[in-house]
């Protein structure tokens, strides 16, 4: 009598409890396959704890390729993304997170240097696909079209793809040359770009080049503006177009004392160039408190880290030629922030304005039929389409957290949705398994392992030039950070069950194929889902 693995959503009246057998088996294990927290946490929809198992297995290329599955550039997500699979990860209950980051950093650069590409496909559905904008979005969705066998062009305004990724992300933490890698790996695959073009009429771009669908990924490279009396008086800039020019090689001058208005991730970035480029003070205003602010807190960090001095529940109400008049805010019984009538002067040679930025969305706004909530572009939730058949937008275009790993989600999910509209085929979404939480688990097995810490440049290396901030693992220590992870809900053929049964009922089928249970010699005394420290065993109800 054999086991099968199952899926614990269809697992009615679950018994967990251990203990003494009856004389009648009343219970039985099973074998599951449960949803990890890291992969649940990924916007880009990756199967992290699979690909860090394939690197513990010692096979780095097939890691690689596990991961690319989902998302085409982990050399610039392990630099870039916020990495929310960390801020979930059950191994911070234990000690400390599992370096999910550093581990994919290793394996884009492990690529890059030893020549990786991607499988072309093997087949040509004869559909053609249009992808307005070369940012994180748009290219995902190239990506995971092409490799589906469709014909993809993209067309951007822009001299060189990459979106925000290339002319907003700076490059102490992105380098141009890991940008440009991965980018001609995805050329390579087949993914056509028509670069330094500006689409003012898109139904008939599509009639022109024949496409039988559209994604439309335009970033958020507009500044919103604000008024501030006098500003005329005073050079100001906004922080988009000061990154931008950055970022292409300018070098503005800005004085010796830079205010920055604003408290998110852009802020950040503003300021921290600006210490590059000889600021002496490079200074945050914002209107509202710490907790308050959208940057990450781990750019606020960095940036205080390299001189940047931040002042909260500040508002500028007027500039003049050498320094500013700023408010002094409080917040109102509702958290809101509000002026108290109270002014200080702040000195600053120039303003950078990061007050948000609008996705440039103009051009779609002659299409009939399509809606609009602000700047962005309303879309079907599951499907990504907007009201328009055969066009679907996402990324910075559509309502959603503006970040990299975000935009390439949506591309991956606009890709799949694409598909089934071209094929006229409903999509099919599996139901997920329940999540693994640290209370499940058996900690005592793993022991005390804090994650490593990657190099970084000292304070003083930093703001000499604008080189990589943060370094990468070698062999031994990604490999080391690899096996920090507690596989949560999901076998790794520890042995536990194989040693601890009492009745020989674990049978054990090989390397890579775990085991299974023989029901006429279990007793169904749990010993085996005791020990699991992973909890990939569950005690059921006796089917009778």
């Amino acid at each position: 009598m054999t086991s099968e693995r199952h899926d614990i959503t269809s697992l009615p009246n679950l018994a967990t409890a251990s203990g003494r057998v009856a004389p009648v088996r009343s219970r039985k294990p099973v074998y599951l396959d449960m949803l990890p927290p890291c992969n649940a946490g990924c916007p880009a929809g990756e199967n992290i704890q699979e690909w860090l198992r394939l690197i513990k297995a010692g096979d780095d290329e097939s890691a690689w390729r596990q991961l690319t599955r989902d998302n085409p550039f982990p050399a610039i997500h392990g630099r870039v993304c916020y990495h929310p699979c960390e801020t979930v990860c059950n191994r911070k209950d234990l000690d400390s997170a599992v370096s999910i980051h550093s581990v994919e950093r290793y394996l884009g650069d492990k690529a890059i240097e030893n020549d990786w590409q991607f499988h072309r496909p093997r087949n040509n559905t004869g559909f053609r696909v249009l992808v307005i904008g070369a940012g994180p979005s748009g290219l995902s969705a190239a990506y995971h079209l092409t490799r589906l066998g469709h014909e993809v062009e993209i067309r951007d305004s822009a001299e060189q793809p990459g979106g925000m990724m290339r002319y907003g992300i700076p490059e102490y933490r992105l380098p141009r040359d890991v940008l440009d890698a991965e980018l001609r790996r995805l050329c390579a695959l087949g993914v056509t770009m028509t670069m330094t073009h500006w689409v003012t009429d898109l139904l008939e771009e599509q009639r022109e080049g024949h496409f039988d669908a559209v994604f439309v990924a335009v970033g958020a490279h507009l500044s919103k503006r604000i008024d501030i009396p006098n500003q005329d008086a005073a050079r100001m800039l906004d922080a988009v177009s000061f990154l931008r020019g950055v970022a292409s090689g300018e070098r503005p001058e800005i004085g010796k004392k830079v205010a920055i208005y604003g408290g998110g991730n852009t802020a950040m970035d503003a300021a921290r160039v600006a210490r590059r480029l000889g600021a002496e003070e490079s200074v945050i205003v914002y209107r509202r408190t710490q907790e308050q602010m959208p940057a990450q807190e781990e750019e606020r960090m960095e940036a205080e880290r390299e001189g940047v001095q931040m002042h909260w529940l500040r508002s500028i109400s007027s500039m003049e030629s050498d320094d500013l008049t700023v408010e002094i805010m409080e917040l109102d019984e509702d958290g809101n922030a509000r002026g108290t009538g109270k002014f200080e002067k702040l000195a600053a040679d120039t303003v950078i304005l990061a007050v948000g930025q609008q996705a440039d969305t103009q051009f779609l706004h002659n299409i009939q039929g399509m809606n609009f909530d602000g700047d962005v572009v309303e879309v079907d939730n599951k499907t990504l389409m907007t009201d328009v058949p055969g066009i679907f937008a996402g990324g910075d275009a559509v309502p959603s957290d503006r970040t990299v790993t975000v935009g390439v989600g949506h591309g991956k999910r606009a890709a799949e949705q694409i598909d089934s509209w071209l094929n006229r085929n409903e999509r099919a979404t599996p139901a997920k398994n329940p999540l693994v939480t640290f209370d499940m688990l058996n900690p005592w097995y793993f022991g005390d392992h804090n994650r490593l810490v990657q190099p970084e440049l000292t304070d003083e290396q930093r703001l000499v030039a604008f080189d990589e901030v943060v370094g990468g693992l070698d062999p031994n220590q990604a490999k080391f950070e690899a096996r920090r992870c507690l596989s949560c809900g999901n076998c790794f053929e520890c042995d536990g069950c194989l040693g601890a049964c009492p009745e020989d009922a674990v049978i054990k089928l090989g390397e890579g194929h775990r085991y299974r249970f023989d029901y006429d010699k279990c007793t169904g005394c749990a010993t085996c889902y005791d020990q699991c420290p992973v909890h990939a065993i569950e005690m059921i109800p006796e089917q009778r």
